[in-house]
Order: structure tokens, then C-alpha cells, then sequence
């Protein structure tokens, strides 16, 4: 039998090497947006120099306006793709022949299609 303690304790190490891992990240990307805000806005705009804090603000209105509040992949997204597996399962196979010649420019009668528009 496995040791249950183990599994907990390499869980909680994982958890806290990603949230280390985050904050590193977060830090970096703000740090390079202000070096880049104080290069190009007051030489381009006139604008002012900003400091880290203010890098950091500005990434989290950025997201708030441009991402919503939810989180990186959506609330939504397996709904999104449970509707749509529901609808390509919905399609009859001479459906999906067409989806897949239109969008991905192959599939069964992607050669026939081919050979069409070549004189």
C-alpha cells in the first residue's frame, strides 16, 4: 500500500513550485512592461514614466477590460466544447466531409476538389 502522506506532501510542494513559479512570472512580464512603457510612451506620446507597481496595475486593468475576470481559458470553454461536439456528432458524414474540406482544406474529397481547379 502507498503512503497517503507522500501523495499529500508532493501535492502541497507542487502546488507551492507553481504558485513560486506564477509570482516569478508575473514579476518578470511586469518588470519587461514597464522597461517597454518607459522606452516608447514618453519618447512617442510625451506621456510619463511609470514605476513596477504601476506596471503591474496597469497588467491587471489590461486584463480586467481585455480578459474579463474569469480565468485564462474561460468559465465557459467545456461548455463551448461540449456544444460543439454535440453538433458535429448531430452532422450526417457527408456534413462533415464539407466542414472538413472547407475549413482544414482536406479530407475525402479534398483531392477531387483539388483536381477540379487545376486546368
Amino acid at each position: 500500500m502507498r503512503n497517503p502522506v507522500g501523495w499529500v506532501v508532493r501535492g502541497v510542494a507542487r502546488g507551492v513550485a507553481i504558485a513560486a513559479a506564477v509570482v516569478v512570472f508575473v514579476g518578470v512580464f511586469s518588470w519587461a512592461v514597464m522597461l517597454l512603457w518607459n522606452y516608447v510612451v514618453p519618447a512617442l506620446f510625451h506621456g510619463p514614466l511609470i514605476g513596477y507597481w504601476q506596471a503591474l496595475a496597469l497588467l491587471v486593468l489590461s486584463r480586467i477590460l481585455f480578459g474579463g475576470l474569469r480565468g485564462w481559458r474561460g468559465a465557459h470553454g467545456h461548455w463551448h466544447r461540449h456544444a460543439w461536439r454535440e453538433r458535429w456528432e448531430s452532422l450526417t458524414p457527408e456534413e462533415r466531409t464539407r466542414l472538413r474540406e472547407r475549413f482544414c482544406g482536406h479530407g475525402p474529397g479534398a483531392s477531387a476538389t483539388e483536381e477540379r481547379a487545376q486546368p
